[in-house]
């Protein structure tokens, strides 16, 4: 009863605050319902972007991948900074110099239409596809462990991993439906602070209990039985044979991982579109740099928890690794509180959903039904198809993320994996928009269609002995060979030139350079302080 009650306060909190902050907000408006009517700040940009990335398939996935094979898989996190500095510095100004509600407009505005709206479906695709499944199953494998529903209602464990994903994913469909982008970025603030609380509360108690009542004594234990599990660096083949298996190889890094990073920090709708949606440059930058240093802090909250658990469970879920957080919790938390931790957990489910869902309403309800289906659509018309688009991806999602159990892999390498499909091509058409004046709108096309062909051929039909990530570098460097050389039997026809059309102050935050340094030096100071530990 405990747990309920502070599990119904906490989320009862969060839904009542975020909705008394938008009770003037005008929503029926276009920038209202999909950017928060630009308005929003540094601060709450940073909470909602950490907690649009940082949801169970993280807690969930990242943790089982560290208690089997160490902190190894930190490249995810750390590297994310790297990728917010150009985000702040470069992509920022020049998207809100154009006034962009969507990334494919930009597409329209340096190619053509057609671009714009085949990378629109693909985006709309990778979210019901990927993304979503996968946060509201690893969500509810979470939620069913620690509240243990089936047990509760006293159904089959499936049964209660169905009602839960049906229950979180409806939560979370109501929140991205009814309140638009600032009522996610509201939820999401909060939920980020519960979230860093609850989150780093979990290795503390762990390293507590094993320490008797002294944590860096816990800590030096956990240390000393399992050394080689805080070496940053792998030795693993990328390469050649066992190189599919491995799971992050030093030396991808510096091919495919830079690539995916650039991509989703300063591309990917669902994390840029709060970018869009700041009141000016300089909030942007803060929201994007403050991220990037949560990104190298983050690894305390899902790669520590997965490393001590080897040392409570040794290798007993080497088989079921989405198990691992889960029954760390279970063991470590006081029942108090129990509840709010589960309300911290649902809301980082809803963040990552609802995000993803109302990044697919403004792409689809701007970039196809206003295009081609109603030109003349008011905005009243637009926030309507959107939230009807929010509803109907919603009910797919819910449909599939149960047969995710089937995965072979961890659900956050799955993920990883899938996401190339999609990620890279995306990415290389973009980058070669900024970058490389003479690709042509064909090229850009036939890159596309190429680079989604290769990497399913080599990595889920051929299978060829090296590992995803490199997969990614080689697509990308293949990709952009090919538009160039399209773009010579069909050179560009259209100019563009990025121009300041004046919907926000655009002055750089004077800190931004000072910030990006120091972000910098803390990923190199993490490679170097933690590389081959023994």
């Amino acid at each position: 009863m405990v747990q309920f009650l502070g599990f119904l306060v906490f989320t009862g909190f969060v839904a009542a605050f975020s909705s008394w902050k938008l009770r003037k907000d005008r929503l029926s408006t276009k920038d209202g319902y999909f950017l928060g009517g630009r308005s929003l700040t540094g601060i709450v940009i940073a909470g909602s972007l950490l907690l649009t990335n940082i949801s169970t398939e993280h807690l969930v996935g990242m943790n089982g991948d560290a208690y089997k094979h160490g902190a190894i898989i930190i490249a995810w996190e750390v590297t994310s900074a790297l990728a917010l500095v150009a985000a702040a510095l470069y992509f920022a100004p020049r998207y809100l110099k154009m006034g962009l509600t969507t990334i494919p407009e930009f597409l329209e505005k340096r190619f053509d239409g057609l671009t714009r709206t085949i990378i629109a479906l693909l985006l709309i695709v990778s979210f019901v596809s990927t993304l979503l499944p996968i946060v509201l199953y690893s969500g509810a494998i979470s939620i069913e462990q620690i509240f243990d529903i089936s047990n509760l209602l006293g159904i089959a464990q499936r049964e209660g991993l169905w009602l839960t994903v049906v229950v979180v994913g409806g939560i979370g469909a109501i929140y991205a439906i009814f309140g638009g982008l600032k009522m996610v970025v509201y939820t999401d603030t909060i939920n980020g602070i519960g979230l860093l609380i609850a989150g780093i509360s979990i290795p503390i108690l762990a390293l507590w209990d094993i320490g008797d009542g002294n944590v860096l004594e816990g800590f030096q234990s956990v240390y000393q039985k399992i050394p080689d599990k805080f070496n940053v660096i792998s030795d693993e083949n990328s390469i050649g044979q066992g190189s599919r298996d491995a799971i992050m190889p030093f030396g991808v890094l510096f091919t495919g991982l830079i690539i995916n990073q650039l991509y989703f920090w300063t591309m990917h709708q669902s994390i840029i579109q709060r970018a869009l949606g700041a009141v000016s440059l300089k909030e942007a930058q803060k929201g994007l740099l403050y991220t990037g240093l949560l990104k190298i802090l983050i690894p305390l909250i899902i790669v520590l928890p997965g490393i001590i658990a080897f040392y409570y469970f040794n290798d007993q879920f080497f088989t079921q690794k989405e198990l691992v957080y889960p029954s760390l919790v279970k063991k470590v938390l006081p029942i108090w509180m129990t509840g709010f931790f589960v309300a911290v957990l649902m809301g980082a489910i809803l963040s990552t959903f609802n995000s993803a869902l109302n990044s697919a309403a403004t792409i689809f309800s701007l970039g196809i039904y206003k295009r081609y289906i109603n030109t003349n659509a008011s905005d009243a018309s637009l926030v309507k198809i959107g939230k009807s688009t929010s509803a109907l991806l919603a009910v797919f999602a819910i449909g599939i993320a149960p047969f995710v159990a089937f995965a072979p892999r961890g659900l956050y390498q799955l993920l990883q994996q899938l996401n190339g499909i999609f990620f890279i091509p995306m990415a290389t058409v973009i980058l070669a928009g900024f970058f490389l004046p003479k690709v042509s709108a064909i090229g850009a096309k036939v890159g596309l269609l190429f680079g989604l062909l290769f990497y399913v051929s080599v990595n889920f039909i051929f299978k060829i002995d090296l590992h995803y990530v490199h997969i990614w570098g080689l697509e990308f460097i293949l990709n952009i060979g090919v538009m160039l050389l399209v773009s010579r039997w069909y050179p560009r026809i259209n100019t563009f030139k990025i121009t300041d059309v004046g919907v926000v102050d655009i002055i750089q935050w004077k800190y931004a350079k000072v910030f990006s340094i120091l972000l910098v030096i803390l990923t190199l100071a993490v490679y170097i302080g933690l590389g081959k530990i023994t």
